[in-house]
């Protein structure tokens, strides 16, 4: 049978073996996890179906991109961290896709990319606000290729997606941090604007932490995958306190209006967390062990802070010319 069930994982698994008009046609697809067993069954009629017709020469069906994301946002949307964020964009960029086959994908994202073909939606929206929809409208897209045969090819391939170059630069130092923790007389709030200091937390991985053998330990992350942050000395009081943790909006709110009264009128709680990276980069800390700590899968997020190592910088400047040891040995010898 072309559909098995892969028992570590959890996972069923579509296998696809045929010789067609004496071609060999072979294909192989993990199914998301969440997957019944009717749904993978429907997948292996449709599946097999559509590379039956591949084979013999028979062209997909140009489907409606509004059919892909009434797919996506039915299967795969319930299951995403940010569902209803990617609900309410998708619904927000309809303008641009209604009525619109797969084949304009392209099409319909540089549309979107120029906030053109619409009075309300397509107007005043920020760089990032862009590029999130064109990927989550691509998402959806490529879904429905992969398992429900929307297409003969990927219709993301021929897609740009914008560059945005908004990253914030926001560093406080550790006076700063205290100056406005001190303007806040919820105690719990201040525990938590330290915590994330001396830790590079994010709020919401603070407010989901627990302690285990003098570390925090973090089960669910922005990358999905666990992580362990060590606890520094300085807050290692605050991190044992079982009391009960403040909401996110409260801090948040509580942050904002000390940063405010400090003159600090653009500052984000999130900013603690590139103020850690600054701290731990002007302690000679190499970017590497940075993003490790920060949990940063991709290396690229880490890349960010590249600008504060002036230290290794001048380091590297001054070897300009120096002869190295190794040199040096060869000639003692």
């Amino acid at each position: 049978m072309p559909i098995s069930r892969d028992k570590s994982r959890g996972t069923f698994v579509f296998e696809f073996d045929r010789i067609i008009n004496g071609v060999r046609v072979r294909a192989r697809k993990r199914l998301p996890k969440a997957w019944s067993t009717a749904q993978a069954d429907e997948y292996d009629r449709k599946e097999s179906a559509r590379l039956y017709a591949a084979a013999n020469g028979v062209g997909s069906e140009d489907r409606l991109i509004d059919d892909a994301v009434a797919v996506y946002l039915t299967e795969r949307v319930p299951s995403l961290k940010q569902g209803q964020n990617a609900a309410r964009e998708l619904g927000l960029i309809a303008w641009a896709y209604n009525g619109k086959p797969m084949s304009a994908l392209a099409e319909v994202c540089r549309a979107v990319a120029n906030k053109s073909g619409h009075s309300r939606y397509g107007k005043d929206m920020a760089p990032a606000t862009i590029r999130a929809r064109i990927r989550y409208l691509v998402a959806a897209c490529r879904y429905a290729w992969k398992y429900h045969g929307f297409g003969a090819h990927d219709p993301g391939a021929r897609v740009v997606t914008p560059q945005v170059r908004n990253e914030r630069r926001v560093y406080l130092s550790r006076g700063e941090m205290l100056k406005i923790a001190r303007k806040i007389k919820n105690r719990k709030v201040r525990r938590v604007i330290r915590i994330a200091f001396y830790s590079g937390m994010r709020l919401g991985e603070i407010l989901a932490a627990r302690v285990e053998d003098g570390r925090w330990h973090l089960d669910d992350t922005k990358n999905g995958e666990p992580r362990i942050v060590p606890i520094h000395p300085r807050v290692r009081s605050a991190a044992y306190n079982t009391s009960r943790k403040p909401a996110k909006i409260t801090v948040q709110a509580y942050f904002r209006e000390a940063g405010r009264a400090l003159g600090y009128d653009n500052l984000h709680f999130h900013d603690l967390r590139h103020s850690a990276a600054s701290e731990m980069i002007n302690n000679d800390i190499d970017l590497y062990t940075v993003g490790a700590v920060l949990g940063h899968k991709d290396q690229r997020s880490t890349a960010r802070y590249s600008h504060l190592a002036t230290k290794s910088l001048d380091s590297a400047i001054k070897r300009i010319g120096q002869k190295s040891p190794t040199t040096e040995r060869k000639k003692a010898a």
